[in-house]
């Protein structure tokens, strides 16, 4: 319990990216450039995924809700982040910070579970061909995704829970851009030992079991793959995975960068630059990857552009 004679916070602070006044105006301006092209080419993965039949495939399926969740994770974390650069109080209520909390652990559990789901969709695509539209029917798909968003958000609730569940006194400023766990912990007067508990244990078994498919699948894709005779068929079959691969080695890689950083050296700074890039670069980056690499994509946006051309003519 807090001490009797401590106020119970009732808002919260955000220190931002940066204490430096000069940086400002720069850093705005990059965030802002972020997130109108985070904001850009989701939209544009799940307009081309809905309009477009030729898209209408389990894998296509995954990518309209990966960038449904990238989309949803930056909105939760830069609108906030971006206004607070320009007012001279960046208060956030006691609520509102759970909420934001709440949400942004809705989106990275969901994630994490959807790039697991997306790489065993490349196993059975590589490795079983002529069974893919049967073990990925559009009924499974569906399954698989309710599943992660189930289960992202029950996580979220439990956590968010046991993170509000401590005592907040006097001291109100986070050193963060938005409300994360780390650095709320930080502020408690009371014991955190539960919530850092159920923070690692959550965290360990996500990251864990979603590596542990991803590594499966890719081990069992890549004998596969080698076991073909021709050449072009090999490069043709890591084209096919190869922009999941990329996205999930960038995604792990900076999670796995920030978790596997000895405590002695661990900081918040360290923590909040991790935190810009998988909240806000990441997000932008994963639909310039899947639309570089992929020639559906490409295509469905030209015919896309062709469309709407016509239409504009004809009026």
């Amino acid at each position: 319990m807090a001490p009797a004679n401590l106020s119970r916070v009732t808002e919260f602070v955000l220190a931002g990216v940066s204490g430096r006044p000069e940086l400002r105006v720069p850093l705005f301006l990059v965030f802002l450039a972020i997130y109108g092209l985070t904001v850009t080419g989701n939209l544009s993965i799940i307009t081309l995924t809905c309009v477009d039949s030729r898209l209408r495939t389990p894998m296509y399926f995954f990518l309209q809700h990966l960038a449904l969740i990238n989309l949803g994770n930056s909105t939760v974390i830069a609108p906030k982040m971006l206004i607070n650069f320009f007012v001279a109080k960046k208060s956030i209520s006691y609520y509102e910070c759970a909420a934001q909390l709440g949400a942004f652990l809705v989106c990275i559990v969901a994630e994490v579970s959807l790039l697991a789901a997306m790489a065993y969709d490349r196993y059975v695509a590589i490795c079983n061909p002529l069974l893919y539209l049967v073990a990925l029917s559009r009924h499974k798909c569906l399954l698989l995704v309710s599943l992660t968003y189930v289960y992202s958000l029950s996580t979220a609730i439990v956590t968010s829970l046991s993170v509000f569940s401590v005592s907040y006194c006097s001291c109100n400023v986070i050193d963060h851009f938005y409300c994360d766990t780390v650095p709320l912990l930080a502020l408690s007067c009371s014991d955190t030992y539960l919530p850092k508990t159920v923070i690692f244990v959550s965290a360990t078994t996500n990251l864990v079991c979603s590596m542990t498919v991803v590594l499966v699948s890719y081990f069992n894709i890549i004998l596969s793959v080698l076991s073909l005779r021709s050449s072009e068929g090999r490069k043709k079959a890591f084209s096919t995975c190869a922009s999941h691969l990329v996205a999930v080695t960038v995604f792990y890689g900076t999670l796995l960068f920030m978790y596997s950083q000895p405590r002695g050296n661990h900081s918040l700074d360290t923590d909040k630059m991790a935190s810009v890039f998988y909240t806000l670069v990441i997000p932008m980056l994963n639909p310039m990857i899947y639309s570089l690499r992929s020639r559906d994509v490409r295509a469905a946006s030209e015919r896309l552009l062709t469309s709407l051309c016509c239409s504009f003519k004809s009026k």
